[in-house]
């Protein structure tokens, strides 16, 4: 199966609703344009997550925050520093993300169920545009 991105993200504000997008620019050692977590120097600016994960948890792309949702990419098992090439955009692969309690919040339980698998933190290497339907190709490790 080639790996792809299903949804895209941001998030203007905390616990406010994320807006989907069709196609964002990512900003080279910062983040998604627009996206409150866009910071120069942030090396979690951007959070991946499995769609195959939100679907046997019956969530829909974004539930869990995530800016980028993936398609076909087994995050847990990328290792640290793997780069993706995605649209014009070079993300390199980070640590996991802990659930935290807002994931109770979405359904009692939930934070303890995705240990180890609410995605991964990436950084961007090189900016460009990103959209949905794009091929995500493994660069190196």
């Amino acid at each position: 199966m080639t790996a792809s991105v299903m949804a895209l993200h941001a998030s203007h504000a905390g616990r406010a609703p994320l807006e989907a997008l069709q196609s964002a620019q990512v900003i080279e050692a910062a983040g998604l344009e627009g996206d409150r977590h866009s910071k120069a120097g942030n090396r979690r600016a951007l959070l991946l997550m499995d769609h195959e994960v939100l679907e046997h948890f019956g969530l829909v792309p974004g539930a869990v925050r995530e800016q980028i949702t993936v398609k076909g990419l087994d995050l847990p098992k990328l290792v640290l520093g793997t780069r993706l090439l995605i649209g014009g955009a070079v993300l390199e692969i980070g640590h996991a993300c802990d659930p935290c309690e807002l994931m109770d919040a979405i359904r009692p339980g939930l934070q303890r169920e995705l240990e180890g698998r609410r995605g991964r933190f990436a950084r961007v290497v090189r900016g460009g545009p990103i959209a949905v339907g794009d091929v995500i190709t493994v660069q190196s490790s």
